[in-house]
């Protein structure tokens, strides 16, 4: 059984206010409805954080962002363990942001024969892509960015057990895609008690065999933590539990934590590269619910050896 799925059913689109607010009111009554009281806290930029829990006390937060991307015609194409193939293709994207605004616009000036149209053209052009890639219309088709992180959340508050509540504190953070604003709020806010808690970010894991977490470096130092990590993961079936222990660079909420690990599902080349695609893109429609399924066993085991 998989718990949650008919609130993210009901609400699968929070990018306008209106959007949010009625999330956060169904959520709010979700927790409700299994024993947790939840807040919502306001931070940077109108940022509001969803918590569950006694974010002060808990030894563990459980984390996503809520927020929905803007769609756009090209995807956010991730590869973790390999930086130089990421840093190219942002490049990449960089490069056509800048481009296709200087060609649109060295056309207009020649077609109105003045070089300050040009200029102007080409400008505002650039800060209409930029906005439209931050704060354009929403992908209604966010399965995987980031409905699957939501919904192991939502399945995580209502699968564990009453005597393990108190160790977790759920967390869903707004304003992910605009810059991490919502975490960086909640950072703030929670200064002193996040600095010992282990993060467990959800993040885009619905599509892909290879559910990989990547920990910071403080994780992979303290052995006994990493190892405790290691312990709950592992094969399972066609898919598998990765604690990533070489370098990997995965950027969402979890950086904002000193002992943050950020989770998400990546597909495999042949050539062994793990990558993450399709999301921001009318093509994200894929939510494997073994995931959020086996990601639940994860937890579950992982309190289980803090017992």
């Amino acid at each position: 059984m998989l718990y949650g799925r008919e609130l993210i059913d009901q609400f699968p689109v929070r990018k306008s206010k209106k959007q949010k607010a009625a999330f956060r009111e169904a959520a709010l009554r979700y927790g409700a409805a299994r024993g947790y009281t939840g807040t919502v806290e306001s931070g940077a930029f109108g940022a509001k954080n969803i918590v569950f829990g006694n974010p002060d006390a808990a030894a563990y937060l459980v984390t996503a962002h809520y927020d929905t991307c803007a769609r756009l015609p090209f995807p956010n194409f991730i590869t973790p363990c390999h930086l130089s193939i990421y840093l190219l293709y942002q490049l990449l994207l960089c490069a056509v942001l800048i481009l296709v605004p200087c060609a649109i616009g060295i056309a207009v000036g020649i077609l109105m024969r003045g070089p300050l149209v040009a200029s102007v053209t080409a400008e505002v052009l650039f800060l209409l892509f930029l906005y439209l890639l931050l704060f354009g219309p929403a992908n209604p088709t966010n399965a995987n960015d980031n409905s699957s992180g939501v919904l192991t959340v939502l399945d995580l508050m209502a699968a564990l057990p009453e005597e393990q509540r108190a160790q977790v504190c759920f967390v869903l953070f707004d304003l992910e895609e605009a810059g991490l604003f919502g975490s960086a709020s909640y950072r703030k806010a929670h200064r002193k008690a996040s600095q010992g808690q282990l993060v467990l970010n959800f993040d885009c894991v619905g599509d892909g065999d290879h559910l990989l977490f990547f920990p910071k470096a403080k994780v992979k130092r303290d052995r006994a933590l990493f190892e405790r990590l290691q312990a709950a993961a592992g094969p399972a079936g066609e898919k598998e539990l990765v604690i990533w222990d070489q370098f990997g660079f995965y950027p969402s909420d979890q950086a904002q934590f000193p002992l943050g690990v950020g989770i998400a599902a990546m597909r495999k080349t042949r050539h062994g590269i793990y990558y993450l695609g399709r999301i921001h893109t009318k093509r994200d429609t894929i939510l494997e619910e073994q995931n959020i399924i086996l990601l639940r066993a994860f937890v579950l085991k992982l309190l289980e050896q803090t017992n």
